[in-house]
Parts: C-alpha cells; sequence; structure tokens
C-alpha cells in the first residue's frame, strides 16, 4: 500500500538547493480555501499508484502537487520532471520558487510562524505541544531546518496556502447506510444483485462538485472528534442550531460516532496545495448505519462551506471531487456492497 512505502525512512541526502525569493501578492482567487478551511474534501488523495518519494515517481504519481500556477495565485512552480520527483534522485540544478500566502504569513491561529523566526522552534516528527507533526507515512527528513515532502520535489517551497510547517492532518468522514424501500427492505440492484449502499454527500460552495465531508484537525483535536465536528457542521448545519437543538444533535452523533468503524485511508494527499516543505495528510473513515435508525433521527442539511447536502448513491457511476471515488469503491468492497454492474471490475482493481 502507499502508506506504507511512503512510511519507509528517507536516506539522507545531501541536495544544495538555491531558494529563489519572490514577492508575490495574493491574487484573490474564488473557490480556493485556504488550510483552516475544510479543504480535505476538495483533496486530491494519494492513490495505491503511487510510488514512494525516495524512488522516483510514475507519470500519474505526485501530479497535482506539481500543478501551477499554485492555488489562489499567479505563482509558477519551477517543473519537476517525472523522473526527478524523488529526493534520492541527484539534481544540483534544482531551484524550487520560494512562495508562503499573504494570508499565511498574517499569523493566524491555525499557522505556524516562519522558520526564521528566533522564538519559533518546532519539534518536528512528534507531537509539538498541542500541534501534532509527526507524518503517517512514518519519519520525513529535516534538510536547511525545513521538513521535506515524503512524496518527492514539488517545484515550490515554503508553505503555499498551508499553515504548518510538514503535515498538515485532516479527517474524512464517510457516512452510509442501506438504500431500503417503503417497507424497509434493502434494496439490491439487479444486474449485481448485492445491495447498495448509500453516503452522505456534500456539494461545496467553493468547488461546486460533490464530495465526502471533512475538514482540519484543530491543534489538541482527536481525529474522532474532528470527524465528528466536520459532519455536524457540513451535513447537519449544527453551527446555526439552537443550544437545545444542538444538545439533541449531539446525543444522534454521539450514537452514530460511537460505533465500530472502517479506517478506510491514513496518510499524505497529492493535493496542489503541498509544497515541498508542507503537505496534506488526511485519515478517511466510515461509519455506518447498519439499521438506518439513527440517521433517521438526524435531519440533513448543508451548513458551513457546504452549498448542499444529500443521500447518493454508491456505483461506479459517481462523478466526484478528486479521488473521492476511490474511497467509497473501498467503502463499498469492504461491506460488500453494488459497486458495479460488470462483475469482473466489481469493487476490484483499487
Amino acid at each position: 500500500m502507499a502508506g506504507r512505502i511512503l512510511g519507509r525512512t528517507l536516506a539522507t541526502v545531501s541536495l544544495s538547493v538555491a531558494l529563489a525569493s519572490v514577492t508575490v501578492k495574493s491574487s484573490g482567487l474564488c473557490g480556493i480555501p485556504e488550510c483552516r478551511s475544510s479543504f480535505s474534501s476538495c483533496g486530491f488523495h494519494l492513490n495505491s499508484n503511487i510510488m514512494s518519494g525516495s524512488h522516483g515517481a510514475k507519470e500519474n504519481s505526485h501530479k497535482k502537487a506539481r500543478t501551477s500556477p499554485y492555488p489562489g495565485s499567479k505563482v509558477q512552480r519551477s517543473q519537476v520532471p517525472n523522473e526527478k520527483v524523488g529526493w534520492l534522485v541527484e539534481w544540483q540544478d534544482y531551484n524550487p520558487v520560494e512562495y508562503t500566502a499573504v494570508s499565511v504569513l498574517a499569523g493566524p491561529r491555525w499557522a505556524d510562524p516562519q522558520i526564521s523566526e528566533s522564538n519559533f522552534s518546532p519539534k518536528f516528527n512528534e507531537k509539538d505541544g498541542h500541534v501534532e507533526r509527526k507524518s503517517q507515512n512514518g519519519r520525513y527528513e529535516i534538510e536547511n531546518g525545513r521538513p521535506r515532502n515524503p512524496a518527492g520535489r514539488t517545484g515550490l517551497v515554503g508553505r503555499g496556502l498551508l499553515g504548518r510547517w510538514g503535515p498538515n492532518h485532516a479527517a474524512d468522514p464517510i457516512i452510509t447506510r442501506w438504500k431500503r424501500d417503503k417497507s424497509g427492505n434493502k434494496i439490491t440492484h439487479p444486474i449485481s444483485g448485492k445491495n447498495i449502499l448509500q453516503f452522505v454527500a456534500i456539494k461545496r460552495k467553493d468547488c461546486g462538485e460533490w464530495a465526502i465531508p471533512g475538514g482540519m484537525v484543530d491543534p489538541g483535536e482527536k481525529i474522532s472528534a474532528t470527524l465528528k465536528r466536520e459532519f455536524g457542521e457540513e451535513a447537519l448545519n449544527s453551527l446555526q442550531k439552537s443550544s437545545a437543538e444542538k444538545k439533541q444533535l449531539e446525543e444522534q452523533l454521539h450514537k452514530l460516532f460511537s460505533q465500530e468503524h472502517l479506517v478506510i485511508y491514513k496518510g499524505y494527499v497529492d493535493d496542489p496545495r503541498n509544497t515541498d516543505n508542507a503537505w496534506i495528510e488526511t485519515e478517511a473513515v466510515n461509519y455506518h448505519d447498519e439499521t438506518g435508525e439513527i440517521m433517521d433521527n438526524l435531519t440533513l442539511e448543508a451548513g458551513d462551506d457546504a452549498g448542499k447536502v444529500k443521500w447518493v448513491d454508491i456505483s461506479d457511476k459517481l462523478k466526484l471531487y478528486a479521488s473521492h471515488a476511490q474511497f467509497i469503491k473501498l467503502v463499498a468492497e469492504k461491506r460488500d456492497a453494488h459497486w458495479s454492474e460488470d462483475s469482473e471490475t466489481d469493487c476490484h482493481g483499487l
């Protein structure tokens, strides 16, 4: 799996990097969330085809993290060919662009100071106060005082739109139930013969595409708390509820999120906001309401970053943002649910 491959300790490589410092103003483009917002739902998740950054890259690996212009700006990354993504590939002339967004440099509570600031001494590869700086993929290298992206070169140094140096942790809750008829019986697909699974999807305001709800892990917050909080905010509009409504909502959410669950994916995310020194990691978790009784007591209502929310039938015809369909496919496989009308490809080849 990609997580285990990326988790290998990278060998220390002496790399001379000339940082091309540039002054760039944010273009203020709409639709590009900063690192504090729930951008994991708009992320580009690492799939099983991606190889370790220390051993090079396939044509389709570590791709989004090398795209230009950088989100929300006119910054053009230095071009990184596939064969030079890996840090073990010597590249003396590598000259990445330096860029950190003005919104990050302003010093919001979710962002680190600049490495050069005298009062900032981050403890990389460990829990640093309330900030988790450990990677889900194992130890990462530190080069010239800066953490190094374990998946390889991106053509850009600094933090871009990301608040933390090193890993920026996110969480994606996948809430599912069986599709049922009016009598409460599970509905099976006429061709595959398997039960049809549904999941809660949101239509993001910034992306305009359907996705898994999700968001960033706050300092000191457990992943389980982030998953529940983000689902409540985006799929149930919990932020706009009265105190009494919030209490009732919390009771139902506790029932849903305290049951057994499946961790679908943990690790690095190939995202266009990633840089050589800052990157996104996520944990996608499936919470399944087997009888449907819990979710029957929860009314879906879009909130926070979500424009719409609804139950969606799971199948290979899904058109979801980025790689979210791959997570959903894996859920269908784990739950032995319908995915494809082609029995030979049903839930295989992930």
